[in-house]
């Protein structure tokens, strides 16, 4: 058996490949080749001939979200992942604390998907909308003139003090439609966390997702937003039912009333006016009919 570590050489501020290739002490004895994952265009050939391999993910969210999506009609198996980027939401549901490369078959296959701008993808954590897609947007333009860390939290702030205007918003969970007014966000989870941390969706199980969660904050007080805004990190802002619902259902479809970037996973989608979102189970439903 052999192993190989697919790289992504922009993850973790464009150091992907050097943090990868700590695996040459984590894995001390394994003669492993690093593989960059811009090079690969046909992943069928690519795992034509590895069966019997071990095959590691290296990076983070959103590298393991493109490898999700590029091998989704492509059998994958024996497929571990090893924290080498900025987000690990992904690992920090699964695995916390885990610093070696973790098996992640189970959890990879009957992924929901989401429909966003007429493109449909696969999707590992979660679908933010409202201020967590507008802080991946100042995240990117950041990033075009700096290869400084990104801190989300300061543009977060920054956005809850007045950078980002609250959207009214139309959540329809299986056929059951909800209106909020001053909607700071509204993202549709498959696991827990995301935004580097943030347990936006405590109650949800990865494990058994024959639903998804979507989580509304919403309130005009911008001040009593910011108080409330930290708790997110410990899954302590359910709490607050005034101004936070929380809904499960296999076909999500949230609308806002101004375009608002949105974030699949870390990757940024700007101008969206809608998206929708469907467990594996309504979209494999969807798809027999």
């Amino acid at each position: 058996m052999k192993t190989y570590a697919i790289f992504n050489p922009y993850a973790n501020n464009k150091t992907g490949e050097e943090s990868a290739k700590k695996l040459n002490e984590i894995l001390a004895g394994e003669d492993i080749t690093y593989v960059d994952i811009t090079s690969i265009s046909d992943y069928k050939a690519f795992f034509a001939d590895k069966t019997d391999d071990k095959v590691i993910v290296c990076g983070g969210d959103g590298t393991l979200n493109r490898f999700v999506n590029d091998t989704k009609d492509v059998d994958v198996h024996n497929i571990y992942l090893f924290a080498a980027g900025n987000g690990n939401d992904f690992l920090n549901d699964v695995a916390p604390g885990v610093t070696e490369p973790v098996l992640i078959d189970e959890y990879i296959k009957n992924l929901p998907t989401v429909y966003v701008n007429g493109e449909e993808r696969l999707f590992i954590n979660g679908i933010g909308y409202g201020i967590d897609g507008y802080c991946c947007e100042v995240a990117d333009e950041i990033k075009k003139t700096s290869d400084k860390p990104i801190n989300y939290t300061s543009i977060a702030i920054k956005g809850l003090l007045g950078k980002f205007k609250t959207r009214n918003a139309k959540i329809t969970v299986d056929g059951v439609t909800h209106e909020f007014k001053n909607a700071w966000l509204a993202p549709a989870m498959n696991g827990r966390f995301y935004g580097g941390g943030m347990m936006i969706a405590p109650m949800q199980d990865r494990k058994h997702n024959e639903n998804l969660s979507v989580v509304c904050l919403y309130c005009k007080s911008k001040l009593k937003t910011l108080m409330v805004f930290p708790s997110i990190f410990k899954g302590e802002h359910i709490k607050h039912k005034e101004m936070i619902s929380i809904f499960s259902g296999k076909e999500i479809t949230v609308e806002f009333d101004k375009p608002t970037a949105l974030q699949i996973d870390g990757e940024t989608v700007l101008g969206v006016m809608k998206y929708e979102a469907r467990s594996y189970v309504c979209a494999k439903d969807k798809a027999e009919v």
